[in-house]
Order: C-alpha cells, then sequence, then structure tokens
C-alpha cells in the first residue's frame, strides 16, 4: 500500500510533529510504502530563513509543487490537519489536489480550538471537509465538535510508545516530592497559574520542587516569576527536551501537572500515565474525555491557583489514593499503544482505497 502522510516532522518537539513521525516510522516498519510530505520543510537555500514573510511564501510555493507531484503517485493520503490559518494553508490544498487526482484522503483533525474555528470559519472551510473520504479525531471532544456541524468522525488515539515510556510506581514522599511541567512556556498552557499554585503549596510541602522542561516567549517571564514568588531554589527550567529525556524527566518524577487552558488530547498526559505518574490537570478541551476526574487523574479548573495548590495537597494528604488513581491512569495506556491504533489506521487506509 502506497500512503503519503503530510504533516510536520520535528524539529521542534510539539505534539503533531512528534506523531507525525511516529505514524511514518510505524506504517514503514507495518510494510507500508510511506511518502512524507512536510509542512515544516528546512528553508531552501538557507538563508531565506532569515527573511520574514519571504521565507513563508518560499515554503508554501515549495510545498504546493510537492503535493502537484507526489500526490498522485499514492493510493491513500493521510493528512495532519489543525485550526486557524494552518487549515488554510496546509490542509486545503492537499484535499482540493487529491480530489483533483481522485485519492481518498483520511483528514487526521487535531486542535483544542477546533470549536472556535469553526463557529468563525466553517462556510469556508465546509467544502473543503466534505471532500475528505474519512475523518479521525483523536477524542470524544473533536468527535462531538465536528457532530455539531452534522460531520461524522472516527475516534483513533494518539500513539505512546511504551518501549520510551516505562512504567514504575510513585512514592509520593512529602520529603522529597518531584513535580514536572512537560508543556511549552507559551500562554496556551498557562505556566504561571502552576507556578503560583506550586508556590502555595510549596508552603505546606517545603522539600518539593519543580522542573519544567519546554521552551517558549514566556520564559523570561515565568523565570521572573520564580524569582519573586521566592522559590528559586525548588524550581528548574531544564529547556526543551528529546523524547528519551523526558522519559528520564518522568521515572524522576511523582506528580505531572498540566495547567493548559485550550487542549484536545496531550500525549504530556499519556506519557505521564504510561510512566506511573499521579496527573494533576485543568479540564478544559478534550482533557475530560481522556481521564475522569479521581480515577485516573485530579482534574481542576483552569486560571486558578488555589485549585492547583489544592489538589497538589489532595495527593501528599492521601498517597494511598493518589497511588491508585495513578495505576487506573496507567490501564487507560494500553489504547495508545502503536500495535492498537495503527491495526485501526491500516483498516480504515483500506476501506477508503
Amino acid at each position: 500500500m502506497k500512503v503519503a502522510i503530510v504533516g510536520p516532522i520535528p524539529p521542534p518537539n510539539g505534539g503533531m510533529a512528534m506523531q507525525t513521525q511516529q505514524l511514518i516510522r510505524l506504517l514503514e516498519k507495518a510494510g507500508l510504502e510511506v511518502t512524507h510530505i512536510a509542512t515544516n520543510s528546512p528553508y531552501r537555500p538557507d538563508f531565506i530563513a532569515n527573511i520574514p514573510v519571504v521565507r513563508a511564501l518560499f515554503r508554501l510555493v515549495r510545498y504546493f509543487f510537492t503535493l502537484l507531484n507526489s500526490l498522485k503517485n499514492v493510493q491513500i493520503i493521510h493528512l495532519m490537519a489543525n485550526s486557524g490559518w494552518s487549515f488554510y494553508l496546509f490542509a486545503m490544498p492537499v484535499i482540493y489536489i487529491a480530489s483533483w487526482n481522485k485519492v481518498p484522503v483520511i483528514m487526521n483533525y487535531r486542535g483544542g480550538l477546533a470549536a472556535e474555528f469553526f463557529d468563525r470559519d466553517w462556510r469556508w472551510i465546509k467544502g473543503a471537509v466534505q471532500r475528505v473520504d474519512k475523518i479521525i479525531v483523536p477524542s470524544g471532544f473533536l468527535k462531538g465538535v465536528f457532530a455539531q456541524y452534522g460531520v461524522n468522525s472516527t475516534i483513533i488515539p494518539n500513539i505512546v510508545d511504551l518501549s520510551i515510556f516505562d512504567y514504575h510506581p510513585v512514592q509520593l514522599n512529602k520529603e522529597s516530592l518531584h513535580i514536572v511541567i512537560t508543556r511549552n512556556l507559551e500562554a496556551i498552557y498557562d505556566n504561571k497559574t502552576a507556578i503560583e499554585g506550586f508556590a502555595l503549596f510549596a508552603k505546606n510541602a517545603p522539600q518539593s520542587r519543580l522542573s519544567i522542561a519546554g521552551s517558549g516567549e514566556l520564559e523570561d517571564e515565568l523565570k521572573a516569576l520564580v524569582a519573586t514568588l521566592g522559590i528559586s531554589d525548588k524550581v528548574s527550567f531544564v529547556g526543551r527536551l528529546s523524547r528519551e529525556d523526558i522519559a528520564a524527566l518522568y521515572q524522576s518524577a511523582d506528580i505531572l501537572l498540566n495547567t493548559s487552558l485550550v487542549d484536545n488530547t496531550p500525549n504530556s498526559i499519556i506519557e505521564a500515565l504510561a510512566c506511573g505518574l499521579v496527573v494533576v490537570s485543568s479540564d478544559v478541551g478534550g482533557i475530560p474525555y481522556l481521564v475522569t476526574d479521581n480515577q485516573h487523574a485530579y482534574l481542576m479548573p483552569p486560571q486558578s491557583k488555589k485549585w492547583v495548590a489544592k489538589r497538589l495537597n489532595s495527593v501528599i494528604e492521601q498517597p494511598d489514593v493518589a497511588r491508585r488513581i495513578a495505576r487506573n491512569g496507567y490501564g487507560k495506556v494500553s489504547a495508545f499503544t502503536p500495535n492498537v491504533v495503527i491495526t485501526k489506521l491500516i483498516s480504515l487506509y483500506q476501506e477508503s482505497i
């Protein structure tokens, strides 16, 4: 079977890029002939990367001609799609060129802002959406968004490679508690609330420490906040890590803290569950579809430092309960293993062809 995968790959190590990279590797391992068309290919020539606007035009023109030359030679197209301008610039050309060449498209739609995007732009994107053969989404949250517009979709979960993320039971020792954040330092992840909530919690657990893995435009601002709160000795900014280093960080940790304002099916939560961590997360977007409060994780309203502190205190006040919740969370992970997900995908490819 000849399949084209259209989507970004690292760097940077974003969720969609990591999923695209894993998908290519696993489909090739399953015996499929895979053509990858990157939406974030390197700029050519190199100096173009330093010229705003021009670099975007160069990338788009190159992308468009790659689509014209490649899509007609495959049997099925797996399109990684997101909300906003990304949909117009990268998804719509694939859909219309594939339609012209009569090649079926499986649109793998992702992104926590889908509801807002559809509400604003549905009349402009409706025609493209109706041209795809099948729509797959990683969560019930996105399935519900599509259903509001009379569009059917199939849930195919994200992929987690358990050979990298090994399970370990957490100790939850108040005297050496290690909390980690593995989201980029951007406004939608609201790391400010996470840091402020941790500062409140640290008054009750002064030996606890927080590691923040990621990078972004708010790095200097968040470091200044840590200094202002007087917790510099407890908080480490470890930067952007490889998947192997992220796995090692999870192995050293007890709790994953996630305070995102917009989300779908975060890989960070799935990976943390796979490693046996207690997950404390905001209950936005697709997260309540992924885990149930007090059963697989501790969920809380967004933008509340008091809730962050409250949930972290719950973990150390009832460690046996927290460990049971972590074990339940680990039980959810089997649905995301490569064998399960790739088998479902190949079946969908065959149906479409």
